[in-house]
């Protein structure tokens, strides 16, 4: 099998893939570096290919692509671009929605990294946990967003977030649980703690 068609096999298998220096939890260069953090805070699957790893594809995807330089994003078979692009693509929420795009989803079901999806858009550093099938999930949010709003608020926002999921029946039971971060662990019951 020819390197270019290892390359166009790679893109027709996989929505969202980069091609990068090293690899997701340890990149080689600050710009892989910095486009795996972007596509990890939007948490949505991604392939991914280390150039260095794979030196015949590293000299033929730049003639493939035209674009001399890595990483290289493609969601659906397109370049999208380097480093410099996907921040900015992420700053103005267009990355987003490109992502949203290769999920596919029954149209009677919810799935998890769509609601996480959704709820990341209005909160994007929060921690968010999901359990649960189908349309009945129990969704944890913990975002610094929260700080001094009271718990119908917090729950508020989240909800809207849901809209449209739950306006399609696609999602019709949450149990919703929202907190800030803890800033330090809360004393156990009992135990006594003595700072110096």
């Amino acid at each position: 099998m020819s390197t270019q068609t290892i390359i166009e096999k790679q893109l027709a298998d996989n929505a969202v893939i980069i091609y990068m220096k090293g690899v997701p939890t340890a990149p080689e260069c600050g710009f892989s570096a910095k486009a795996v953090g972007i596509l990890n805070a939007i948490n949505i699957p991604f392939a991914y290919v280390d150039v260095l790893k794979a030196p015949f594809i590293r000299e033929k995807l730049p003639k493939i692509s035209k674009w001399p330089t890595f990483p290289q994003l493609f969601i659906n078979g397109e370049l999208v671009g380097g480093c410099d692009i996907v921040e900015s693509m992420s700053n103005d929420g267009s990355l987003l929605k490109m992502l949203q795009s290769t999920i596919k989803t029954d149209s009677t079901t919810v799935t998890h990294s769509e609601v996480s999806m959704l709820i990341s858009q209005a909160y994007p550093n929060a921690k968010i946990s999901i359990e649960g099938q189908g349309c009945d999930l129990t969704i944890s949010v913990v975002s610094e967003d929260f700080a001094g709003l009271p718990l119908v608020k917090q729950h508020q926002g989240v909800m809207a977030t849901l809209n449209d999921v739950l306006a399609s029946g696609r999602l019709h039971a949450v149990t919703l649980k929202t907190s800030t971060p803890e800033i330090q662990p809360a004393p156990q019951a009992g135990l006594l703690q003595i700072q110096s």
